[in-house]
């Protein structure tokens, strides 16, 4: 192999496109220089590996790096740690207010120290799309949108003023207003270019277009052949202030899609397939690259379906490599023929483009899929994964009924008897509710509102519904929320969006609703007679997240499903309606219709997509993206480079995170005689810790916002709130369905130690803040699955947690915590707490921190039971999965060590 000390000049060279010439990083030209197999690796990795020689003159990069990259094989199972320089982030605004909050409290920071605050902006580009926010309010009727647009704003002023100080102050950072669609949509349909330019004339440099982003589903650009995923809001930030993301080497794993989907599947069923196949194969930290012959016939739109929903198979990216589709699709959503053939040329140079040709990669293993063999499918009750066929639905939610009651299923409810029943009042109509009844129908979430094939499905299904004259049950609460104003656009043209509203499914905003828990208040009187008669009632959404309390409080049972399948289930009502042998409803004159007369042809869609989705569409919803919104244009902020703190506000308070901070960090001390503030089971959530969705009144956040005067009608949200970290530490493990095993209910309770006194956890650890005890907390397998939210790790250090003891982490949460200064600790040889007999009022000790810390080290945990009863000892292993993480954990997170570092600087 060639001496890589001359690999950055060698591989420097140049191509033509649009009449102009562009230098880049040539991989064949690594290959040239005695890097073998280059065309042989993944894409994903071959993208990697650009990015790594494109960063090698400017010290961030080793030649190591490159030569451990350069020389994956699929055998490789030591994975080396390289630094990723992404060309740019994304953040939505439930992650992205915090993430300002920082950006403008280092700010104060800075100045604090005499430091011009100025010097502290992003250091590469950054675009926030604010589509968190919008609640369904009012549903069901042509006013909704209006009135939801108003409430959103209404409520969320100070959140907005705050972004749009932050649009003003900072260079190169970017606020996409309200109202536009949900960010990954956006990101899809205008933000992404797939191959970026730095640089002009003679100095253009062509790359591959490379992002993270503050949303788990980021990886919906993978479907462009985008490399990007979702990351915590704390590494967001670091690597918007010029820190490199810190990664290992993937595995990588293929799958091949084989044939052709059949007669009327649709791309929502076989993504729920996929995740369904996937989770059992366990691909969680590990890069997934689909090929084959049905990825190729696969719409791009179809790709990005698969690839949003990367996070529920557990994958930290879903990717399909750069084609002919993704060239239709750049020139059929609006982008300019220039790009177009610049993403071409520069594909096909660097040996990126997949065609018929294209050497086969190497994966570290291969996966078949047959599309023939997907049928019609929902997920739920609880979990993506949790796939259950069309055929079966009835059947598998009358088992629910039947297990409900056992000890750990996590629903609460009330008896098997599946006719138990109430009735509530409406309009002067008493109208049944009972077990299994359909009480949300939601057209939702970037999953399937970004796919032309499944909303106009859904569209030709309610025009031939309306034409039997069926109705929606009055006991549905419908809405739609379509991922951007195309949307809507294209189902106008059609003619579709009359037939759509007649079921109640009226625009009620352009952002992500339902599917991240604002899914708005049911009727009142149903409402009551759910709680009294404890009925298992049941939501349906073309979303992505169905988790324990996340849809609704009330809501026990929610189901991922196709838009056509949404619309469907509105009409019937019901969960248990077997849609094969049991009609959805009937004509006036008594004949029964069933869902196989109204589903539509793969013909009719494909043929009315080609018709009204045009790149007019697109040009014109993006024409005035960044300044369209008047609302948002009209709100006042004063020119400042410093945030003006408002000690009043109840969403944007100065966090503590960067007070005090010392110009070294303190030394690292082990954690002696720590109290277990919670122990958890499988699969805890991000939800499960940092609930997104509605403010109890009676929780710990509920009273602190009463006692500030604000009225429970107007606490918004958990998510709106990520701003007052005074909010977020009493809703952190405050899920209203999170399971302490210290106590015998559901909720976020805890026993206080030695007392063994039941309290919140937020009191408990206030009470053990007063004792300055160090507080440990114990999980399950997959701890921190689900959305990458920062709050789950910020919450978790404020309320004084120094480790979390866990079988296994999720990618994010691990990173998040490691951001923030939590140890995370996985158990050996197979130990949890059930092994250990750990009930929680043992006193932890964990040393080796002071002294023996090193990435992945093993490092001992003393228990002391108490009462004379001795001292035991277990091992676990350090998460800190690199050097570079090892530094951020001894700093006390990511950011202090930014902040030290700039204010290091001369």
């Amino acid at each position: 192999m060639t001496n890589p000390v001359f690999m950055e000049i060698n591989t420097r060279k140049c191509f033509h496109a649009n009449g102009k010439e562009y230098s880049f990083y040539s991989l064949p030209a690594l290959q040239k220089v005695g890097f073998e197999n280059i065309d042989r690796l993944p894409f994903s990795i071959r993208i990697l590996l650009e990015n790594q020689l494109r960063h090698l003159s400017k010290g961030m990069v080793t030649e190591e790096n490159i030569i451990n990259l350069a020389s994956w094989r699929p055998e490789t199972r030591e994975l080396q740690s390289i630094p990723f320089m992404p060309g740019r982030v994304v953040l939505q605004d439930f992650t992205g207010v915090p993430a300002v909050v920082d950006l403008a409290a280092l700010r104060s920071a800075f100045a604090r120290q005499g430091r011009d605050p100025e010097k502290m902006n992003p250091f590469i580009p950054a675009d926030l799309i604010i589509d968190h926010s919008i609640q369904v309010d009012r549903s069901g009727d042509k006013n909704a949108l209006s009135y939801n647009v108003h409430q959103e704003f209404a409520r969320n002023r100070e959140r907005y003023t705050m972004l749009r100080w932050g649009q003003k102050a900072f260079s190169n950072f970017h606020v996409i207003p309200p109202g536009t669609g949900i960010v990954h949509q956006v990101n899809l349909e205008y933000l992404a270019s797939v191959v970026r330019v730095q640089g002009k004339g003679r100095e253009a440099m062509a790359y591959s277009d490379t992002v993270i982003g503050t949303d788990s589903h980021t990886t919906m650009i993978n479907g462009l052949g985008v490399l990007g995923w979702g990351v915590g809001g704390i590494e967001a930030e670091a690597v918007l202030l010029g820190q490199p993301y810190s990664m290992q080497i993937p595995e990588v794993v293929g799958v091949k899609l084989i044939g052709r989907l059949k007669e009327g599947i649709t791309a929502t069923d076989l993504v729920l397939t996929i995740t369904e196949f996937l989770r059992s194969k366990g691909v969680v930290g590990r890069f997934v690259e689909f090929v084959g012959s049905g990825a190729e016939q696969l719409s791009l739109s179809d790709r990005a379906t698969i690839a949003n929903m990367a996070p529920e198979y557990g994958a930290t990216m879903g990717f399909f490599p750069v084609d002919q589709e993704t060239l239709r699709y750049l020139s059929a959503s609006g982008r300019s023929s220039r790009l177009v053939t610049l993403v071409e040329r520069y594909n096909k140079e660097q040996g990126l483009f997949l065609s018929q040709t294209t050497p086969e990669p190497e994966y570290s293993v291969v996966y078949e899929i047959q599309l023939d063999r997907v049928g019609t499918s929902l997920a739920g009750p609880r979990k993506p994964q949790e796939r259950i066929p069309l055929s079966a639905m009835s059947e598998s939610f009358k088992a629910l009924l039947t297990d409900r009651v056992t000890e750990d299923d996590g629903v609460k409810a009330g008896s098997c008897d599946h006719d138990a029943e109430g009735r509530f009042e409406k309009n002067g109509d008493q109208l049944p509710i009972k077990d299994g009844s359909v009480v949300i129908a939601a057209i939702t979430s970037c999953t399937n509102t970004s796919n032309p094939a499944v909303m106009i499905g859904a569209g030709l299904l309610a025009q031939k519904a309306a034409e039997q004259g069926l109705q929606t049950k009055p006991w549905v609460k419908t809405s739609m929320a379509p991922g951007s104003m195309v949307v809507s656009h294209y189902l106008e043209k059609s003619g579709l969006l009359s037939p759509l509203e007649h079921f109640g499914f009226h625009v009620v905003g352009y952002g992500c609703t339902t599917c991240i828990g604002n899914s708005g208040p049911l009727d009142t009187k149903m409402s009551d007679v759910i709680k009294d008669k404890e009925l298992l009632v049941a939501a349906v959404l073309s979303g992505n997240r169905n988790f324990e309390a996340r849809i609704h409080p009330l809501v026990h049972a929610n189901y991922l499903c196709s838009p056509q399948l949404v619309v469907a289930y509105a009409i019937a009502g019901t969960v248990m309606i077997d849609f094969d042998s049991q009609p959805l409803g009937r004509k006036p004159d008594g004949t029964p219709v069933y869902l196989r007369d109204i589903w539509p042809s793969n013909k009719e869609i494909e043929t009315l997509v080609a018709e009204v989705v045009t790149p007019a569409l697109f040009t014109a919803g993006y024409e005035n993206v960044f300044s369209g919104n008047e609302t948002w244009n009209d709100l006042k902020v004063k020119d400042s480079s410093l945030y003006q703190w408002d000690s009043d506000s109840s969403y944007i308070q100065e966090p503590p995170f960067f007070k005090n901070v010392s110009p070294e960090p303190p030394p690292l001390c082990n954690i002696e005689k720590a109290r277990i503030l919670a122990i958890f089971g499988d699969t805890i959530t991000t939800d499960h810790i940092s609930p997104a969705g509605t403010i109890p009144m009676d929780s710990p956040a509920g009273k602190y916002l009463q006692e500030l005067g604000i009225a429970p009608h107007e606490f918004n949200s958990y998510g709106s709130r990520r701003g007052n970290h005074q909010v977020m530490m009493r809703g952190t493990f405050g899920n209203i369905r999170i399971k302490n095993r210290m106590v015998g209910r559901e909720g976020g309770y805890t026993l206080l130690m030695p007392d063994r006194i039941e309290m919140s956890i937020y009191d408990a650890a206030m009470a053990y803040k007063e004792l300055t005890t160090p507080l440990v907390i114990i999980g399950g397998k997959d701890y921190g699955t689900g959305s990458s939210r920062d709050w789950a790790a910020k919450g978790t250090l404020l309320l004084g947690v120094k480790a979390v003891i866990a079988k296994s982490f999720e990618r994010i949460h691990r990173s998040n915590l490691v951001g923030m200064g939590v140890l995370p600790l996985q158990f050996v040889d197979g130990a949890d707490c059930t092994t250990l007999d750990l009930d929680g009022s043992e006193e932890l000790t964990i040393k080796g921190i002071a002294t023996d810390l090193t990435p992945g080290a093993q490092i001992t945990v003393t228990v002391d039971r108490g009462d004379n009863k001795g001292l035991t000892e277990f091992l676990t292993t350090v998460r800190l999965d690199n050097p570079v993480e090892l530094e951020y954990y001894r700093h006390g997170g990511i950011l202090q060590k930014v902040l030290r570092q700039m204010l290091a600087q001369k």
